[in-house]
């Protein structure tokens, strides 16, 4: 790990197409490499992309593949790289939209779906914004101790842990003076989710979204980062959300995901497709992945 470690600190020192070079190696070598991954990126894709042949589906996850090594590899820039250095090589899209929402002294809920640039963005933004976030502990205490490292790099961001529970995450929201970054959209189990369409998909989602806004009364500004042919990020605010949250949780969670697909069909290639999100299935239904 102290290597990993090491290698990661000198990447962030090399010029930026070298970085975006290796990232085409190594995603393609990791396309062949991992191939349980590759197996969940090629389910994900056929059940949400009928449409395309499996030739089509193999382009879009190889393109994947590339995204997500940039994003492995660009951690040493978010943990050692100069802040301004992290902060040119994002541009923010309406942000006053945020800016206004948190001038009026509202309550604030960012929905950030798992988007491949989602962390550069972050290390960009909690220097202008502080930041309420969830984080999920890692086994491995050497890697837990640098990424919580790395998340307070600012001392501008306010984490709370997973098995914490909403009870937490609320208490931060009412008493911080900082908006809630929320990324949901991941299979946490039946226990707390409903079972809503995801590109047409019976999927477990959680509802925590509308629970958390109702209980805060706080707005709901999505989110997305995008990243760019040179390796850039343009992290875009899209408007609070009108007549939300209704009564239904489900209405609600529908809502949310049919806002993330028409994200992700804007960019494919860059959403989290190596991740089991159809893992949790309507009971009596047979696993995608067995």
């Amino acid at each position: 790990m102290n290597f990993a470690f090491w290698l990661l600190k000198h990447l962030a020192k090399l010029p930026r197409s070298a970085v975006l070079m290796l990232a085409k190696v190594l995603g393609l070598l990791s396309y062949y490499a991992v191939v349980p991954r590759r197996k969940v990126g090629e389910i994900n894709l056929a059940k949400c992309f009928p449409e395309l042949n499996e030739k089509q589906r193999q382009i879009l996850l190889k393109k994947h593949f590339y995204h997500m090594a940039l994003l492995i590899l660009e951690y040493g820039a978010y943990w050692y790289a100069p802040a301004e250095k992290l902060k040119s090589w994002v541009r923010y899209h309406d942000k006053h939209i945020l800016d206004n929402a948190l001038a009026r002294g509202d309550k604030v809920i960012l929905l950030y779906p798992h988007f491949t640039a989602f962390e550069l963005s972050v290390y960009a933004l909690n220097q202008d914004v502080p930041l309420i976030s969830v984080y999920s502990h890692q086994k491995n205490k050497d890697l837990d101790a640098q990424i919580l490292h790395g998340r307070h790099r600012y001392n501008n961001v306010f984490l709370v842990g997973r098995t914490e529970g909403l009870r937490a995450i609320i208490k931060q929201i009412k008493t911080q003076n900082a908006p809630f970054l929320y990324l949901p959209d991941q299979d946490f189990g039946a226990k707390e989710s409903v079972f809503v369409d995801f590109f047409g998909v019976k999927t477990a989602t959680i509802g925590g979204l509308g629970r958390i806004a109702k209980m805060t009364n706080a707005k709901v500004i999505p989110l997305i980062p995008t990243r760019q042919a040179d390796g850039s990020v343009d992290l875009r605010f899209y408007p609070e959300w009108d007549n939300f949250p209704t009564e239904s949780v489900e209405q609600d969670a529908q809502r949310m995901n049919d806002f993330i697909e028409a994200r992700v069909r804007e960019q494919p290639e860059q959403y989290f497709w190596l991740h089991k999100r159809f893992k949790t299935r309507p009971n009596g239904e047979k696993s995608f992945y067995s």
